[in-house]
């Protein structure tokens, strides 16, 4: 007795078919609407559609077009002091707001909105520099850890560890206080260094992941040598995070150069303000007039969440595992 698989009638299909029919037709529609496109131009599809990274991003634009053109935008120089007859030691030692001056001035007769516009000129170059400095030696170091094993990169790797387990300020307060007199450049050493080991760490970890890809692997197989497979194929596939963290630790490097102004180690020259050294300026009159401190300050609690919002919502749009 032999069991046979019941056909369905004539003009029927059968469930196995309609199901693989349905599942075609989803593919092609999911093709259709992607297109085949790139990561980049699929991360930027939900990212335009993302609140929060539209409003790091207009944050962060104003800001930057701001310190670009502060020193056309800004009223009066920063270094002059046309407020200096308004002040009076006992009854008025900051003048307050007026025609023409709409934040007032601070306790040497300067405008305030001026040095406000200045400052953050000083403030993105600081962040940026120490940002690109120091991803240039992160990613040099994670290069090396992730494309060699053995000795070497537990070598780079106990460096990098020995980095990490200090705190970031204090290190880089320990680098500005070694310098033998304060300025710009030593807070941008500070900060670059701090952040090294953090570039360094995630390039290591992206690199080894690289390694045991396909691609790697058969590249391996045809012969290609070593440094063409690091610098051609994992490198380039590797960046990726690494690219999306300094938007991240952009936003740290100028709350950390704010601090370190603050206590006196960054440039001593107020004539070239920094917002770090407004707020340590204003310290003195605190009790009596906060809004020298609020200014500067709501300055870089601003322009920190921008960098932030912005880099959090790059960060999920280009993970796989948090896309929605």
């Amino acid at each position: 007795m032999t069991s046979e698989t019941p056909q369905p009638p004539p003009g029927r299909t059968s469930y196995a078919d309609r199901r693989k029919q349905r599942l075609d037709a989803l593919a092609a529609a999911s093709a259709d609407e992607e297109g085949g496109v790139s990561l980049i131009l699929s991360a930027w599809r939900r990212l335009r559609r993302n609140p929060v990274f539209l409003v790091g991003l207009a944050i962060t634009v104003t800001f930057v077009v701001l310190a670009i053109i502060a020193p056309w935008l800004a009223p009066y120089d920063p270094a002059a002091r046309p407020l200096l007859d308004d002040i009076r030691p006992q009854s008025n030692p900051v003048p307050g707001p007026e025609p023409g001056h709409p934040l007032g001035g601070d306790d040497k007769g300067r405008d305030l909105l001026s040095r406000l516009l200045v400052g953050s000129q000083q403030t993105l170059m600081v962040g940026v520099l120490a940002t690109l400095f120091g991803l240039l030696g992160g990613v040099t170091l994670g290069t090396i850890a992730g494309a060699f094993a053995g000795w070497t990169d537990s070598l780079v790797m106990r460096i990098v560890d020995v980095m990490l387990s200090i705190p970031s300020l204090l290190l880089a307060f320990t680098i500005a206080a070694l310098a033998s007199s304060p300025s710009q450049w030593t807070l941008i050493i500070a900060i670059a260094t701090v952040q090294v080991p953090i570039f360094a760490r995630l390039l290591r970890g992206s690199m080894l992941g690289q390694r045991a890809s396909d691609h790697v692997l058969a590249a391996r197989s045809l012969g290609v040598k070593p440094h063409a497979i690091v610098f051609r194929h994992m490198l380039p596939n590797a960046l990726g995070p690494v690219i999306v963290q300094a938007t991240l630790v952009l936003a740290v490097a100028i709350i950390d150069a704010a601090a370190l102004s603050f206590l006196g180690l960054g440039n001593p020259d107020d004539r070239r303000p920094e917002w770090g050294q407004m707020l340590g300026a204003a310290q003195p009159y605190l009790g009596q007039e906060p809004h020298l401190a609020f200014y500067p300050a709501a300055c870089i609690i601003v322009v920190a969440l921008g960098f932030t919002l912005m880099g959090e919502s790059l960060r999920e749009a280009l993970d796989p595992k948090t896309r929605r």
